[in-house]
């Protein structure tokens, strides 16, 4: 009758709504080794300054952050390598054909687990916001805060 743990790991990347207009989301699977999931469980990674790129028609994940396990021997994963993402063909292929378009990326927004315990990537695909867009999406989240600030007393 033990209770079951709850799937807690919810890694968001703040920056790239920021820097970022967000068009359209997928949720894909990644390919990982035993080392790395078991610190993703753990919630030792980042996705600050990570981006999703195209190789021979297959997406990766670069610059993504997991901590090395600690109690990972000496077959204990590389902390940023390349992590291929796993999307249906037909994704893979629509994400192919707007990032031809220019102006568009691939970012990931959120590193999280299902009910089943895999490890999820939601990826966004966006387009790079310009300096004035950041400085009303500031003001916009300020007057939110104010609002809320009032309502509150």
């Amino acid at each position: 009758m033990g209770l079951k743990p709850q799937n807690t790991v919810n890694i968001k990347n703040k920056k790239a709504f920021f820097e970022f207009e967000i068009l359209e989301t997928f949720i894909a699977g990644l390919q990982l080794q035993g080392t790395e999931i078991k610190s993703i469980r753990e919630g030792r990674a980042g996705l600050v300054d990570s981006y999703c790129q195209f190789y021979k028609s297959e997406l990766y994940v670069k610059n993504m952050h997991i901590a090395e396990y600690f109690f990972g021997s000496i077959n204990n994963h590389d902390a940023k390598r390349e992590r291929k993402l796993l999307l249906n063909k037909k994704e893979i292929n629509k994400l192919e054909r707007k990032i031809k378009e220019s102006g568009f990326t691939i970012v990931p927004l959120r590193l999280f687990l299902n009910e089943k315990g895999y490890a999820k990537l939601e990826i966004a695909l966006a387009k790079g916001k310009k300096t004035y867009d950041k400085r009303e999406s500031l003001k916009e989240k300020d007057t939110k805060r104010d609002i809320d600030r009032v309502m509150k007393i």
